[in-house]
């Protein structure tokens, strides 16, 4: 077949695509010899040339001499973006445009639209006797296109259209068109834009897009169905843009790319304090963490955010007490920055939110749903702050926390190996949770603080205790010492226990000792708070031992009722850190519990008396019984409180380290993207692997997760105001 003349691609008798010279067009090629064209040349100079039209008529610009051009419209696109801010009253200023009506007023005209009207204006005048657009079937097919263009941009009203969602067919065509680079490497050859060459037709790669988007054809509308039909590719780029507009969907981060590094501004850090459990649930887990974050956040160097788990209706009933639920996580938050205004004698000055989590009845915890990380903002991931990394981290199926974070610090609240060894096949699962534990920390986390020993001896792990007391108990002691300082009568009651009414929290081992040293603690009565799963089992125990215990319905440590107490009797062995134990030494009372590595920080304290067998635990109740506790000295005091814990926290987790690092310069790698060693390499191929055995449903349920926590559910996207998890990744995704 005889090979046509190359046709000149100058505009206005300029160089073809921006250059100084015709004959130095991207197709001077066809004049010297066929070869093929490098693709990535032809991209630079088609836009260059693109960019140099949309130009020149934004400007009202018109050639001044005759000549021969075919003219791509997406060159116009560049107009049509400008215009799309500008929905209210758009179409009133665009029907002035287009049929040049008198009276629209000047004044509300938006100065862009007057200027693209005076320019197609312009065209049309000039193009009677120029020749530059002889590729269009007429001088005002160019001012037709940019109409219909125009007005599907013209927005009648959000939600008036209900857009349906990708289908399959869609899908697949979009793969194809991501695809294209490497379609090309296996010789499925790209064609040349026939708009800019008439040789060439369209690609195999356009017309399998074209095959496959053509059989469900969702037009965006009537206007602009005629106008993109001979374009499907653009066509279906515009049927994506619209379904993720409608959705709301933003991605901040590619799916290969890293997340995005925090950078610190204005001298001022951010640190997250992310906690397994929240108020009105009266545990550790929520308590302590809800004080780190007010102490933390008087500090001038950080910003504070507390990330608290959100329960649905049904969970809410089951976990708080006397049934109390919340509609909204706003009114949940309310309720929490009052009970702590109560008990702070300073305004707290930090951020609260909320991620999705599940309770397992089971387990009787609470588990995050979906990926934990993502509902702390990019520009704010700088130091995390994982309360139970453990626990957060069991079923972690998302971002690596020290990849998004410049500093982690896990914080071990729980004996979870002594909980489980109580249960049917106790041993096997705690060797298992133990190397999971392992594998986690360390895989997550830069630093780890235990609060004794009597946790598990994990990577990274340092024992310190860098929990304190309600400043309210502190405040109870004070008077009480005031009160035996004037002569009055400092406390009126005996012992008590209080603890949430479990048999692991030390029930069991507390009837143990009062039923065998049922005799030699005769007349010794044991007033007892608590509420639980257990509740009715550890009562009927109780009765049919007949045991010298009064039963009462759980209640706050700090009221008033339990003031007069003299003793403070607590067996159990299971906990990390008895909060209940520093509270009652705060409160001066004395305390009694096993020597053991959970009670080591207490036993510096003159009123902490420790036993070693049941027979010193009988003699330790009577010697409590018999005289009144010592006052602590202000020292003492001062140990107990959370100012003297934060100070630990800083030192022990290095933060302090952190926050006196000098501030990073733009462009300046982190001490994170130092050369890594093999250490950094295990860790990262731990993070992998984890997260691939995470993202199988049926191994998270083999290990007793909840069923559906990989991602959060429906009833956590109303009442969180969340997108669904699969908008998140509408098309790809894991």
């Amino acid at each position: 077949m005889e090979a046509r003349p190359p046709r000149s691609v100058s505009v206005g008798g300029g160089g073809g695509f921006g250059g100084s010279r015709g004959d130095d067009s991207a197709f001077s090629f066809l004049s010297k010899g066929w070869r093929e064209p490098k693709i990535s040349e032809l991209r630079r100079r088609y836009a260059s040339r693109e960019r140099d039209l949309g130009r020149r008529v934004l400007e009202g610009w018109a050639p001044s001499g005759p000549a021969r051009a075919r003219i791509d419209l997406s060159g116009i696109t560049a107009i049509r973006n400008a215009i799309v801010s500008e929905a209210d009253g758009g179409e009133r200023w665009r029907r002035a445009a287009w049929k040049g009506e008198a009276e629209a007023e000047e004044g509300k005209e938006w100065e862009v639209v007057r200027m693209i009207r005076d320019g197609i204006k312009e065209f049309e005048r000039r193009s009677q006797t120029s020749e530059i657009f002889e590729g269009l079937r007429s001088t005002g097919e160019l001012v037709e296109k940019f109409k219909s263009s125009l007005k599907s941009f013209n927005m009648e009203s959000q939600g008036s259209k209900e857009i349906p969602p990708l289908d399959l067919t869609e899908i697949l065509a979009n793969l194809v068109k991501q695809s294209e680079p490497f379609l090309d490497q296996l010789g499925v050859r790209r064609g040349v834009d026939p708009l800019i060459c008439s040789y060439c037709g369209p690609d195999q790669c356009d017309r399998l897009v074209e095959a496959l988007y053509k059989k469900q054809n969702h037009s965006l509308s009537e206007d602009t169905s005629s106008l993109v039909n001979d374009n499907s590719s653009d066509e279906l780029e515009l049927r994506i843009a619209s379904v993720l507009q409608s959705t709301g969907y933003h991605a901040d981060d590619g799916l290969w790319s890293e997340p995005a590094k925090y950078e610190v501004s204005d001298n001022k850090r951010h640190v997250a304090i992310v906690t397994t459990a929240s108020l009105p649930w009266m545990t550790g887990t929520a308590v302590n963490p809800l004080f780190r974050a007010a102490y933390l956040a008087k500090g001038t160097k950080q910003d504070v955010t507390l990330v608290v788990p959100w329960l649905c209706k049904s969970d809410q009933e089951l976990v708080y007490p006397s049934s109390m639920t919340f509609s909204s996580p706003e009114e949940q938050e309310t309720y929490i920055r009052n009970w702590l205004e109560e008990r702070l004698g300073f305004e707290s000055n930090f951020k609260i939110s909320f991620y999705p989590g599940k309770f397992s009845k089971e387990r009787r915890s609470i588990i995050p749903a979906g990926d934990t990380s993502q509902f702390i903002p990019s520009r704010e991931a700088d130091i995390a702050i994982l309360e139970e990394p453990e626990h957060l981290n069991w079923y972690h199926h998302g971002n690596r926390w020290t990849d998004k974070f410049n500093h982690v610090v896990g914080v071990v609240h729980t004996n979870y190996l002594e909980y489980i060894k109580r249960e049917k096949n106790g041993a096997l699962q705690a060797f298992l949770v133990k190397h999971i534990n392992n594998w986690v920390t360390r895989a997550y986390c830069d630093k780890v603080l235990r609060l004794s020993a009597a946790t598990q001896d994990l990577p990274k792990s340092i024992v310190c205790n860098v929990h304190g007391v309600n400043p309210k108990f502190l405040k109870i002691g004070e008077k009480i010492t005031a009160d035996r300082e004037s002569g009055e009568p400092s406390f009126s009651k005996g012992a008590y226990f209080l603890g949430k009414m479990v048999w692991a929290k030390g029930y069991m081992e507390l009837i143990d000792l009062m039923a065998k040293h049922k005799s030699d603690l005769e007349g010794f009565k044991l007033d007892v708070y608590g509420s639980g799963e257990d509740s009715h089992e550890v009562q009927s125990t109780a009765r049919k031992l007949d045991l010298s215990l009064n039963f009462f319905k759980g209640r706050d440590h700090a009221d008033n009722s339990l003031h007069g107490y003299k003793v403070f009797i607590n067996p159990s062995i299971s906990d990390v850190l008895c909060t209940a134990t520093a509270e009652a030494l705060a409160m001066g009372k004395f305390v009694i519990c096993a020597e053991h590595p959970s009670n080591e920080f207490f036993m510096s304290f003159p009123n902490c008396l420790t036993y070693k067998t049941s027979e010193e635990f009988v003699t330790r109740v009577k010697e409590a019984m018999d005289r009144e506790p010592q006052p602590l000295t202000p020292e003492q005091r001062y140990n107990l409180s959370w100012e003297a814990a934060t100070e630990r926290f800083m030192e022990y987790s290095d933060l302090d380290k952190v926050l006196n690092d000098e501030v990073v310069q733009p462009g300046q790698a982190r001490a994170r993207n130092k050369q890594p060693n093999l250490s950094d390499i295990m860790d990262g191929g731990l993070a992998f692997a984890h997260r691939c055995l995470t993202g199988s449903e049926v191994l998270r349920l083999a290990t007793g997760a909840i069923p559906g926590t990989r991602d959060y559910d429906k009833q956590h996207c109303v009442d969180m105001g969340l997108l669904p998890p699969q908008v998140q990744h509408p098309v790809y995704g894991w």
